[in-house]
């Protein structure tokens, strides 16, 4: 469950959501602080889960905009299912469409060109097992993406974004 906030630092209406929640206009104006209280969750700055988005776990978030920079507030969430005996397996590739090197991994990859010697990252990838968080920049920095189990031939719907690092989702991030 994640609690909602209209304003800063758990002020005003608030609204819980226990489910994915394409569009939250619909229960409150604006959001500019959560609570989780339990799962791991991916929050966006658009409806249907669009634009900037941010992972967030069991905690506090009393200000996201000055942690994350948001020029707007939430609008719509995705709660992350948990994995089942922490299986985790994802092939990732150096170009789009499944083409160049090929690595298959089941850890943590803090930097794709010291690793791999990869110099523009990852560009496509095939979730096998497990949900991974991918960034923009070397050792988990800058903006992140979420990907579940899945084909995503390329990063088109991500702003082209070649990415540089990624973490898994643990089980005791739960």
């Amino acid at each position: 469950m994640i609690v909602f906030y209209e304003d800063r630092n758990f002020m005003g209406r608030s609204w819980e959501c226990t489910s994915d929640c394409p569009d939250m206009s619909s229960y409150m104006s604006r959001c500019h602080s959560c609570r989780v209280m339990s799962g791991c969750w991916m929050v966006y700055d658009q409806p249907n889960y669009m634009g900037h988005q941010y992972f967030v776990r069991r905690g506090e978030y009393s200000d996201y905009m000055s942690m994350w920079g948001f020029n707007s507030w939430i609008r719509s969430c995705r709660m992350i299912p948990r994995v089942r005996f922490g299986s985790y397996r994802v092939r990732v590739y150096e170009r789009d469409n499944y083409m160049g090197q090929m690595m298959e991994m089941s850890d943590d990859c803090e930097n794709f060109m010291e690793r791999y010697n990869w110099s523009h990252g990852c560009q496509s990838c095939h979730v096998m097992d497990g949900h991974w968080l991918m960034y923009e920049h070397p050792n988990y920095m800058g903006r992140m993406w979420y990907f579940g189990p899945g084909h995503y031939r390329n990063f088109s719907n991500y702003g082209n974004m070649r990415f540089m690092s990624m973490r898994r989702i643990m089980d005791s991030w739960y």
